[in-house]
């Protein structure tokens, strides 16, 4: 009897721990919830809408729809029935009086160099006298183009409502006449000769930062509190100052008549000014001069955490100083090498500003291409892809770290 009434005392008890159990989760989502929300929309739905560009071909089947249907019936070889013939004329002329026709060109103009005109020619050619005869003898006479199975392969290609075309030409492939996936041709064949660019760039930066950074990071965590407060001040002081401005102040600094050319010929050391600037060398000094404190801050924060004691106990057991930084000390900042090579080498990837400013045309990074794309050729499906390529080889950087750093927790030189 007084069992089953304790027992039965505990229900009300469990269900009021239930209720404040909740209540206390739904307070700590009502916390995080503008924080999810902000970035649902500022990055989540952008980075969506980028992937989604890299792949979405609207532009054929809005201008085109009754060729696009009469193409599916198509397998290909030779040329297509007379009724594809006439679906492109009537389409031809709907688009060209609906303002449609000039977007459709543009993007089969990305496939086969000389579209453009061959279909705007052909719109004001069939509205101003349409041709007597067959839809194919009528077209074939305006332009000998449309008696070419590449010009009706395009068109197929870019039925949509996807397509593989800006991601494989992100990565110098393309579509040949039968469908088949090949090199693109070596006048169109850049984009891999950027990207290797692009990330022996960021690879070299971010070593130079780790040369740099290291002895900075190690001295700040060895340091009484205070100096080492002080001296993070320095460290910091760049984020203060804007990106464009201490970019432009490397111009100044590297240029035939600046600092250090001035200084070394001061010196004797050189007789005529040093090409500083415009070149691989400039865009080095400049990037690893942004990049640095976001090495030296992953370091710090781990070096502040590793005890004195390890390296006390190794030289009183005799080993070297040099052997006892190697063995105990050196594997315990493992994690922040990882951290701050990733952040380091993520952000020089990416980077615009500086390698526009400081490089020359054999520096310039595919961060440069996507905004040209972006800006000046209005090209956002090749944007997008190289943009989506950046992001998946950023990924898998992640992921690689993920397994390699974040999973090699060590405490003296042993793996936990």
């Amino acid at each position: 009897m007084t069992a089953a009434f304790v027992a039965g005392a505990d229900v009300p008890l469990k269900r009021r721990l239930k209720r404040a159990e909740r209540a206390r989760q739904f307070r700590a989502l009502g916390l995080v919830l503008p924080l999810l929300a902000f970035l649902l929309f500022t990055f989540v739905v952008p980075l969506a809408g980028m992937i989604w560009k890299s792949v979405d071909d609207w532009e054929v089947p809005q201008a085109m729809p009754q060729t696009v249907a009469a193409l599916e019936r198509w397998n290909g070889q030779g040329l297509p029935d007379e009724a594809a013939f006439a679906a492109l004329a009537a389409d031809i002329r709907t688009a060209h009086d609906a303002g449609t026709l000039a977007v459709a060109a543009k993007r089969l103009n990305y496939i086969v160099n000389g579209y453009r005109t061959t279909l705007l020619s052909t719109g004001r050619k069939l509205k101003e006298q349409p041709a007597p005869g067959t839809a194919r003898e009528t077209l074939i006479g305006i332009n000998p183009a449309w008696g070419e199975r590449e010009s009706w392969t395009a068109i197929k290609s870019a039925s949509g409502p996807v397509t593989s075309y800006y991601l494989l030409a992100a990565v110098d492939l393309t579509h040949n006449a039968d469908g088949a996936i090949v090199h693109a041709p070596a006048d169109q064949s850049i984009y891999r000769e950027v990207f290797m660019r692009t990330f022996e760039i960021g690879f070299g930066v971010t070593a130079l930062c780790l040369i740099l950074g290291f002895p900075v990071a190690y001295l700040l965590a060895n340091l009484p509190t205070g100096r080492s407060n002080l001296l993070m001040i320095f460290v910091l002081l760049p984020f203060w100052t804007s990106l464009l401005v201490r970019t432009c102040a490397w111009i100044v600094i590297l240029q035939s008549e600046g600092i250090v050319n001035g200084s070394l010929q001061w010196l004797g050391v050189i007789d005529e000014p040093m090409r500083l600037i415009y070149n691989r060398f400039g865009v080095y000094m400049a990037m690893t001069h942004v990049l640095l404190p976001f090495m030296i801050l992953p370091l710090y924060s781990v070096m502040r955490g590793i005890s004195p004691a390890y390296m006390r106990a190794a030289a009183s057991l005799g080993a070297p100083p040099a052997t006892a930084f190697l063995r105990i000390y050196l594997p315990q900042t493992i994690p922040g090498i990882g951290a701050g090579c990733l952040l380091v080498f993520i952000l020089a990837i990416g980077y615009y500003i500086t390698p526009a400013l400081v490089g020359g045309a054999a520096d310039q990074m595919i961060s440069s291409f996507i905004a040209f794309y972006t800006t000046e050729t209005v090209n956002w499906g090749l944007a997008s892809a190289l943009g989506a390529v950046l992001l998946l080889s950023t990924l898998v950087l992640a992921v690689v770290y993920g397994k390699l750093a974040l999973g090699r927790q060590t405490t003296g030189g042993l793996k936990n």
